[in-house]
């Protein structure tokens, strides 16, 4: 294992154990080397290499300290890696998509408040019957965000939210290519809140892969 591998995952072994704690300070350089058995520069290797994944945030002037270790933070990284995606791994972000996604629908199901349900048929209601193709996906974005954040599981949303991005084009490409693809896509959010109003966890799941799919499904023959 490499000087610096070794230094992070002593650190690492340090978070997990509970030595440290969300939003603990770290002892000073020479201390934690010493205590570690490192030498001062992998530990800095190690604690530059955990700020970038979040891990640690290193305050100028004040000293190293563990985040809040929120799944949200953890998971920006995954929003950056993503970001790299060529075209032709688009069809595997939406695979992930179509799995994950009507989990998170039916989770939601049991969850949403009639507040947030509320919120989301004006957010339709706003759209109309005949909003243009870049309306209709940022409208699109903020529908699936807003029923995944009610599911009540933060690492689900997180994930779902970085999966997102790379599948944004294809729903443009789509609505722009596709005769009836907006007309569909209104229909689908349409069934998947009503089924959510139902308290339907299993129709809201169906009607989730449906939309999902019919996007890959489009896709695919496409590509």
């Amino acid at each position: 294992m490499a000087v610096t591998d070794e230094a992070i995952e002593k650190i690492k072994g340090m978070i997990v154990s509970g030595a440290l704690r969300p939003g603990d300070r770290l002892p000073k350089e020479s201390e934690l080397a010493a205590d570690l058995g490192l030498s001062r520069n992998s530990l800095r290797e190690a604690v530059r290499a955990l700020s970038l994944i979040r891990i640690l945030d290193v305050r100028q002037g004040d000293g190293t300290y563990v985040t809040s270790l929120d799944p949200q933070l953890l998971l920006e990284a995954l929003s950056f890696v993503v970001d790299f995606h060529r075209d032709d791994t688009v069809l595997e972000f939406l695979a992930v998509r179509r799995i994950l996604e009507p989990a998170a629908t039916a989770m939601a199901a049991s969850r949403i408040s009639e507040q947030q349900l509320d919120a989301l048929a004006n957010q339709l209601d706003k759209l109309g019957n005949a909003p243009s193709v870049e309306e209709l996906v940022a409208c699109d974005l903020e529908f699936h965000r807003g029923i995944v954040q009610s599911s009540g599981n933060s690492v689900l949303c997180s994930l779902l939210d970085g999966l997102s991005g790379p599948t944004t084009r294809a729903r443009i490409w789509r609505g722009l290519t596709q005769e009836d693809a907006v007309s569909r896509t209104l229909h689908e959010h349409r069934a998947i809140l009503a089924a959510l109003r139902d308290r339907d966890a299993e129709a809201a799941r169906s009607w989730a892969t449906v939309h999902i799919a019919s996007v890959e499904q489009w896709l695919r023959s496409t590509l």
